[in-house]
């Protein structure tokens, strides 16, 4: 996910599910091919005004012990952080300049994952961003903490 406006990238593919087990929530088809491929990851924004992520776990996402694959959790938290940080980059081209993010807990086929987050500065040209990705099936219970630097990169053509 890139975080830029207009007719012609990401953030313009947003759509909202108004039926299903998603209901409610919104998804990028289109926008990310190798998200596309990954998730399908969703977002929306809460009723405390929290921009949240999520995904149910599929075989596809399992490593070869039957739990969830770190590059897919890496995955899923590059996505939650462009969509943490949307009001802060919108109208421009960003991309991931810095990613740390501590592994603590899985998830299995079936279980429900989510994200939050929060900006912790929004700066002119960098964007700073912490989050949590838990295994929400499971209590709550944490699986990765990530922090993130995103880089703006100029306002799209």
């Amino acid at each position: 996910m890139d975080g830029a406006s207009g007719d012609n990238n990401y953030a313009s593919k947003i759509k909202l599910i108004t039926e299903g087990e998603w209901a409610g929530w919104n998804f990028y088809p289109g926008g990310d091919p190798f998200e596309d491929l990954a998730g399908p990851f969703y977002c929306r924004v809460d009723e405390q005004g929290r921009r949240i992520s999520a995904f149910k776990a599929e075989r596809k996402h399992m490593n070869g012990g039957m739990f969830m694959h770190g590059g897919c959790v890496m995955t899923f938290a590059d996505f939650c952080l462009f969509w943490i940080a949307r009001d802060a980059i919108d109208g421009s081209a960003s991309v991931t300049a810095t990613f740390n993010g501590e592994f603590v807990g899985s998830a299995g086929v079936g279980d429900i994952v989510e994200c939050v987050g929060e900006v912790v500065k929004a700066g002119r040209s960098m964007v700073f961003v912490r989050g949590i990705i838990a295994n929400a099936s499971h209590g709550g219970e944490p699986m990765m903490s990530f922090s993130s630097v995103l880089k703006k990169t100029g306002p799209r053509p």
